[in-house]
């Protein structure tokens, strides 16, 4: 451990003493930098009763009015009082310190080529058993889109927001010319194939989904935020953004993030099993069919956040490591991102 991150440990005692003793929980030991987290702090605490714990650190900017903590923690509040519990347990927060404890979760990674049918079904069982009746009310995911329109405008903001690249960035001149000249025309196109499926499907740009449409989300769902034991279990993991969402918006964010990929074959199946258990009608299946390359467009701007000012503040916070690297290595995925997308 750093001299800093040692320091940061240090600080941390003080809340982690308390969140712990709030939960019931006896005294920390130590606490001890876990690996893995890319926009916050997470750190495993050691307690004298022997049960380690997880303390979170959330990050926070003026620039980003998300509150991860609030979103998180009602999430998995929600979750495990309906007895689900492939989700890390919610143990005590402090709101002032943007902090929350939860359960230590073991496991390890589920690499790409480690997938089966069977993780896939477990990914759709949580989401089915998060919103089986009553759902509950939990507030608008992060960037939680309630018709076409806004899903486009969700799209255009991400790619407006790349033209203000950090200009002190490495390789800032290569992203440039990249959002110019490949993920701007390339978006122009998308958005008028996605009008004109729209209007294929009857549906209106504008028309807004009702409650009833709607799903609980995890946001940023997928197997890159999850965990699997030895005996096979999946435990799913970080919930900073979900709340209320379009069902479309978790399948497309579910088969375009590009840290653990979801064969594209089995996208069809998982919205047909999704969309039987959700209930959704025609017009919901069609749109988590035809998002997907909106969606696509999306995660390469997500990719790019490293050449961002305030993408970069939250890599830094979170230790991610050096910034040279990670934009090299962002900006060849986000142009693989763009060589998945429909002719």
């Amino acid at each position: 451990m750093s001299g800093s991150e040692a320091s940061t440990s240090d600080t941390l005692l003080a809340p982690a003493r308390a969140l712990v003793q709030r939960a019931g929980l006896g005294q920390p030991r130590a606490l001890s930098r876990l690996a893995g987290g890319k926009n916050n702090q997470v750190y495993r605490v050691d307690t004298e009763a022997g049960r380690p714990l997880v303390l979170k650190r959330y990050f926070s900017d003026p620039r980003d009015k998300r509150d991860r903590l609030g979103a998180e923690w009602n999430f998995l509040a929600h979750a495990w009082s309906r007895g689900i519990h492939c989700v890390p347990e919610p143990l005590a927060c402090d709101v002032a310190a943007r902090a929350a404890l939860y359960g230590f979760v073991e496991g390890r990674k589920l690499p790409a080529a480690e997938l089966t049918p069977a993780h896939i079904d477990a990914a759709i069982d949580f989401v089915l058993a998060i919103n089986a009746p009553p759902r509950g009310e939990l507030a608008p995911a992060s960037e939680a889109c309630f018709s076409l329109s806004e899903h486009v405008a969700t799209v255009d903001r991400r790619v407006a927001r790349l033209t203000t690249l950090d200009p002190d960035a490495p390789h800032a001149g290569e992203a440039r010319s990249f959002v110019s000249t490949r993920l701007k025309p390339a978006w122009n196109a998308v958005k008028s194939r996605l009008a004109a499926d729209a209007r294929s499907a009857g549906l209106g740009m504008d028309e807004q989904l009702s409650r009833s449409e709607c799903c609980l989300s995890p946001s940023d769902f997928g197997f890159h935020n999850a965990l699997i034991d030895e005996v096979g279990r999946l435990t799913f993991l970080d919930f900073e953004y979900a709340g209320r969402d379009d069902p479309a918006k978790l399948v497309s964010d579910f088969f375009c993030q590009p840290e653990t990929p979801v064969p594209l074959d089995c996208h069809a199946a998982f919205v047909a099993r999704l969309a039987d258990g959700l209930m959704l009608d025609e017009k919901g299946r069609a749109r988590c069919l035809m998002l997907l390359d909106a969606y696509r467009i999306k995660w390469a701007c997500i990719i790019l956040n490293d050449f961002l000012p305030l993408g970069d503040a939250r890599r830094a916070f979170a230790n991610e490591g050096d910034r040279a690297a990670r934009c090299a290595a962002q900006l060849a995925k986000a142009e693989a991102k763009l060589s998945g997308l429909h002719a």
